[in-house]
């Protein structure tokens, strides 16, 4: 056995699914308002994944006009074997405005993890987080959460499942068998499994925040009626006191922060067996700010060894509750620190497959590689929830650098290029090449919004030489710090003071006392904007992002 230290998949990866296939393990996680969409990780040691494909890459579903943190949510992989089939279920999240939650919930399927996937199948819009069961004797089940609309009824609802015809995606009628089995009450993302006779339905529980955890009960039918866990507490939770919040829509639960645990909001999980027959918990979990509770990073995926007890009920393998930072998995292995490390030079006219873009899909008629730069022509302002043209990379430390080198010849002031750090249309940080006020030379500045609200740095102006410029932001706990320079043996400059971007995280953005605005986390960027003709064009000789844990 080996320890390693959770999360095994740093930066944006939420409410994994974990399938493993023969000797190989996949997890695919949400992407919320990002294309592509639906990343799915591989990896053949537990410890080390990396990115392999995205499900949905071809405009498959539109999210311009998303709002955070809407898209696709909780992607659910299963296997098939007496098809041999592949098969994703996901939800796109609409509207949550008057906390409707409008979602389409999706089926589709492929021969191989890297696809062709087929065009999503339609299944239901009765709630959101889908998952598949494919039973022994061939008939296969969906389990999704029914959302509750009616005043006085337990939110967010009942956990529901159907017999589903597949490949077609028909569905039969629903059962409605549980609202949970604790106190914690918000549960969702249910999730089916068979053993020892018994179908087990793993559920998340007490909403995405502070007292998220996972959940579990257990039937002879699959209809139920199921039991819960005798504890009458979640199994995984990185807050085990106990918490009555039946009904309670889904808050950050601020007060159940542990002061005494590195990870928090451990919850959403799905469970793997391994070939040797040892049984692991892939599940969501945040990594706070230090002094503070806010998390840039976004909800990341993490590892926990389980078992099942004498009286078949599945447990954590030290007995507790408790999500732990350190995970032994099997064999010798020893976890890549640097595996999240981007250095791209755009060599052989290709980018890293790790790029993504918000609301709108990647195209040649807006990006592209050309004599080792990327070349990004600018479109709509980051304010846009419909085409900025933004390649962003997931946030995946406290401690970074980021750097790149910009040429940019703007000849209106409504054209710009740079690199910052993203986390929606209304919440972002921008370096950018521009033209100066009075229309006569490019300058450096810096352009902020915060929660919609737009702050351009004019007074920490600086005249670009030759339309040119090397640039870094130091990026340390919630501070950033912005260096230039305009030759590459020259020395790195300051540009203007510390900015405290602590606020780009789930709890500082777009939210209300007591809630969570968010729940989808930091990107780095490279960016154009071009509010004039739409023909000025950045290019950039390189993108690195160093890791500096």
């Amino acid at each position: 056995m080996s320890k390693i230290q959770n999360p095994i998949i740093p930066g944006m990866a939420p409410d994994p699914s974990i399938l493993r296939v023969g000797e190989d393990y996949y997890i695919a996680t949400s992407t919320f308002h990002w294309q592509p969409a639906i990343q799915i990780f591989h990896s053949r040691d537990l410890a080390n994944w990396k990115l392999l494909t995205y499900a949905l890459s071809a405009g498959e579903i539109d999210l311009q006009g998303t709002n955070t943190p809407a898209g696709i949510w909780a992607p659910h992989l299963s296997y098939d074997k007496q098809t041999g089939k592949y098969w994703l279920a996901f939800c796109h999240l609409q509207n949550m405005a008057g906390r409707e939650f409008n979602a389409e919930s999706y089926i589709m399927s492929a021969d191989q993890i890297t696809g062709p996937w087929t065009k999503p199948t339609y299944l239901t819009s009765i709630g959101f987080d889908p998952s598949l069961f494919h039973d022994e004797d061939g008939k296969h089940y969906v389990a999704v959460l029914e959302w509750e609309t009616r005043e006085g009824y337990q939110a967010p609802g009942h956990i529901v499942i159907a017999e589903v015809d597949l490949p077609g995606g028909q569905v039969g009628e629903w059962h409605r068998v549980t609202t949970g089995f604790t106190t914690r009450g918000c549960v969702e993302a249910p999730q089916l499994y068979k053993h020892d006779g018994y179908y087990y339905l793993l559920l998340a529980s007490g909403g995405t925040g502070y007292a998220h955890g996972v959940e579990i009960g257990r039937a002879k039918e699959i209809f139920g009626p199921y039991e819960p866990n005798p504890t009458g507490e979640p199994i995984i939770t990185s807050a085990p006191h106990h918490l009555f919040s039946l009904g309670d829509p889904d808050a950050g639960h601020f007060e159940m922060y542990n002061p005494h645990s590195r990870i928090q909001k451990s919850g959403h999980g799905s469970l793997v067996e391994t070939p040797a027959g040892r049984w692991y918990i892939a599940h969501l979990m945040s990594r706070p700010l230090p002094g503070q509770k806010l998390n840039p990073l976004g909800r990341e995926t993490s590892l926990q060894e389980m078992r099942w007890n004498q009286a078949g009920w599945l447990e954590m393998v030290d007995g507790s509750n408790l999500a732990k930072a350190e995970v032994d998995v099997p064999g010798t292995v020893k976890q890549d620190q640097q595996a999240s490390d981007i250095d791209d030079h755009f060599a052989a006219d290709h980018y890293d497959h790790r790029f993504m873009t918000p609301y709108h899909g990647q195209s040649r008629d807006w990006v592209a590689v050309q004599d080792g730069h990327l070349l990004i022509s600018g479109r709509n302002s980051l304010f846009s929830q419909v085409a900025p043209s933004i390649m962003a990379t997931r946030a995946t430390s406290l401690h970074y650098d980021l750097q790149t080198k910009v040429t940019f010849h703007p000849d209106h002031y409504s054209e710009t290029a740079g690199v910052g750090l993203y986390y929606d249309a209304n919440n972002w940080f921008y370096v950018r090449l521009c033209q100066s006020d009075d229309e006569r030379v490019t300058v450096l500045r810096v352009l902020q919004a915060k929660q919609g609200t737009r702050k351009d740095y004019y007074w920490d102006e600086v005249v670009v030489p030759n339309d040119q410029a090397e640039l870094r932001i130091h990026y340390d706990n919630g501070q950033a710090q912005v260096y230039y320079r305009f030759a590459s043996a020259g020395s790195w400059q300051q540009l203007g003071g510390r900015y405290d971007l602590a606020y780009l995280s789930d709890e500082g953005v777009n939210g209300e006392p007591g809630e969570i605005g968010g729940f989808t986390g930091l990107f780095n960027f490279i960016g154009a904007v071009d509010a004039y003709q739409h023909r000025s064009v950045g290019e950039f000789a390189y993108y690195s992002v160093h890791n500096r844990d």
